[in-house]
This record gives C-alpha cells, sequence and structure tokens, in this order.
C-alpha cells in the first residue's frame, strides 16, 4: 500500500468520528457541496489545508452528489525551502496542485501598517480571480472548529459583538462565488492528531514577516491568547468550546438588548411597550 493511501484509510478508519464524520456532517447539515459545482480547494501549505483536500478528494470519488475539484496553491512569494515542502508534500499525499505566483509579499513589505490586514485582502482577492479563470462557484478553505470559537471570543471580546465565522458566505465582489468551510465541525486537536498518526509535516507559518520571529512574539497575538483561554476555561468545563458553538445556534432573541440585521440595528426598547 503506498503512503498516500495509508493516509487515506486513516481518515476513514482511525479517524472516522472525529474527522471524516464531523467533514461530512457539515458538508450536509449547511449544503456546501450541491450537484455540478466546481470547486476550488485551497491549499496554504498547512495542516488542516491539506486535510480538507484530502477529504474533498474522497468525496469526490465515493459520494452520490456529482461535483469536481481543482487544487490549487497561490504562492504569494514564499521563500524556495517552503515552496518545495507544499510541492514535496501534495506529491506525498496524491493531490495534484496548481500553483500560481503572486508578489503579495514584496508588495505588503512595504506597508509600514496592517500589513497582515492588507496581506489577508489580497490573498483572498487573488483566489477570487483565480477560481474564476477555473470556471469554479465555489471557493473551499480550511478552517476548522477552533477557528469559529476563537473568532468568536475575539469578536465579544476585542469588537464588542456576538459574531462568528460562518460555514459559507456569498462573495461580495465576485458575483456567483461563494466561499464554504467544509471542516467548520473538525475540531484542530483530531487534525493535529491526524497529522502525527501519519507522521507529516507540514508549513506552520509561511509569511516571510513571521517566519523569522521569536516564540514570545507569536504568542502575543489575540488569536493565540484565544487558544490560551479556550484552554483554561476547558479545564473548568471541559465541554466549554461546544456549548460556545451551540449557544451561537441558539439565541433567545427575546433576551438580549438589541441586534443587527442586514446593517439595521434594533433594540429590545423598540418592541418593548408592544409586548405588555
Amino acid at each position: 500500500m503506498e503512503k498516500y493511501q495509508e493516509i487515506e484509510r486513516s481518515i476513514i478508519k482511525k479517524f472516522r468520528k472525529v474527522i471524516w464524520a464531523r467533514f461530512v456532517k457539515a458538508i450536509k447539515e449547511y449544503q456546501l457541496i450541491n450537484e455540478n459545482d466546481h470547486i476550488m480547494v485551497c491549499i496554504s501549505g498547512g495542516k488542516d489545508s491539506f486535510l480538507l483536500a484530502k477529504c474533498i478528494q474522497e468525496l469526490e470519488r465515493h459520494s452520490d452528489i456529482s461535483f469536481s475539484a481543482h487544487y490549487v496553491v497561490m504562492d504569494p512569494g514564499y521563500n524556495e525551502q517552503n515552496r518545495k515542502q507544499i510541492e514535496e508534500n501534495a506529491k506525498l499525499l496524491n493531490i495534484p496542485i496548481i500553483i500560481f505566483d503572486s508578489d503579495i509579499f514584496g508588495i505588503v513589505s512595504n506597508i509600514d501598517r496592517s500589513p497582515c490586514y492588507l496581506c489577508a485582502r489580497m490573498r483572498r482577492g487573488c483566489l477570487y480571480n483565480k477560481a474564476k479563470e477555473l470556471g469554479c462557484n465555489k471557493i473551499a478553505l480550511g478552517h476548522h472548529f477552533d477557528d469559529v470559537i476563537e473568532t468568536t471570543l475575539l469578536s465579544m471580546l476585542y469588537s464588542s459583538e456576538i459574531k462568528t465565522m460562518m460555514p459559507k458566505l456569498h462573495s461580495e465582489n465576485f458575483p456567483g462565488l461563494e466561499l464554504i468551510r467544509p471542516l467548520y465541525l473538525v475540531k484542530e486537536q483530531d487534525i493535529l492528531d491526524w497529522k502525527k498518526y501519519n507522521d507529516l509535516t507540514f508549513l506552520n507559518c509561511a509569511c516571510r514577516f513571521t517566519e523569522n520571529c521569536s516564540l514570545n512574539d507569536e504568542n502575543t497575538s489575540k488569536r493565540e491568547e484565544m487558544k490560551k483561554l479556550i484552554k483554561e476555561l476547558r479545564k473548568v468545563n471541559p465541554k466549554v468550546d461546544d456549548n460556545i458553538f451551540k449557544a451561537l445556534d441558539n439565541i433567545n432573541l427575546d433576551c438580549v438588548l438589541g441586534f443587527k440585521s442586514n446593517g439595521d440595528y434594533t433594540s429590545f426598547l423598540d418592541n418593548y411597550e408592544k409586548d405588555k
């Protein structure tokens, strides 16, 4: 049995409950993939996007739904070693990648303020343009369950609002394109366990600005702060992240001070007298 076949088998067998079943559940529950979809699977080089690619491959082979997928790597200016590792991992995992170049790192390297924000915006724009070029109607990203919880806490603690990372979104600037997150219900620890079980090595962070950062610098990021917070909360309540997730699907609008919908704000006072 080839190495890639062993890796595929591990997803379906050993990690069936925590990875494959949750991947399939998200596809069905949030209606992420439909008949005749053409999906561009975005591979950044990390564990999440490579696992996503393998899951999509497996689904493409065995699903009753007929769809096609392109496995795409955008090189925003990786160093030679990082690009080589992505190519070698794709070969090891038997993923037929398409690589296209951009010079995003070079452009944002001259930006002093919010380079990460600009980089993210530019990367997203490049990916949408590539998807249209390939005739795709959907872009699949490798965000997982922990990303959802961390985003929720970041919004509450630093932006003073309750919102989260959605399982799918229509593109505002590219009509006809939709972004989907098939690993939405898969927990990061299970992805790490899958990676370790198969003795795989992926890029952790290929950004030109952080590849030389010290560990202390990385640990000051807000998302890393949320990871640590959740870890501490789990010591008190092991189900805390599951409860946060369920709360987002169980909001009682009768017991909130206000909410927004389509940009319009509604206060509880607007209907308070009517409910007497």
